[in-house]
């Protein structure tokens, strides 16, 4: 694991040294860092977004991951569970995330069968500047096109996540200016 640079250096995270910066490949819009796995079709978006005004952080994740589904296209989806933290600020300011395990059908390419994709999804209110700062891990468990992952690189997209969300840190909140 390596501590990784977001958006400047503003935002901090351990992710693994090997991840592909998708911006070397593609254009990124500036809200996003986009990061893929090299050995399958895992990939790690940060985005940041206008806060929605739902007060609930329950509801506010889930309208997330509502409109993850949606700009996917999913065919289905479902919330399997959402953690909560009742600690409100962490010592550095960066506030504590709420987080989202949730599975989605995801066409791909205009394909039949669609992909059945994992999603761990974290967000992190800035409520100071109206700013919903989103983690979303992609984890493709069942591909038409070989880039699924299996049981263990399942579990292992779930260390990853735990690790990038618990060592995720704000250090220059200007950012949301």
């Amino acid at each position: 694991m390596i501590q990784r640079g977001l958006f400047g250096g503003a935002i901090t995270a351990q992710t693994l040294e090997d991840l592909v910066d998708a911006s070397d490949l593609r254009q990124v819009p500036d809200t996003q860092e986009v990061f893929m796995y090299p050995q399958s079709g895992e990939s790690i978006i940060i985005e940041i977004l206008q806060k929605v005004e739902l007060s609930d952080p329950e509801d506010a994740i889930k309208f997330h991951f509502d409109s993850l589904a949606h700009d996917n296209s999913a065919q289905s989806f479902q919330v399997d569970s959402v953690v909560v933290s009742s600690a409100h600020t962490r010592e550095d300011r960066t506030p504590t995330p709420i987080c989202l395990k949730g599975l989605q059908m995801v066409p791909k390419f205009n394909q039949v069968t669609p992909d059945k994709v994992l999603i761990f999804m974290a967000l992190f209110r800035v409520e100071t500047k109206d700013i919903d700062l989103v983690v979303t891990f992609n984890v493709p468990i069942e591909s038409i096109d070989g880039g699924a992952t299996d049981a263990a690189g399942e579990l292992r997209a779930e260390q990853d996540f735990n690790t990038f969300v618990q060592s995720l840190r704000i250090l220059d909140f200007h950012l949301f200016a």
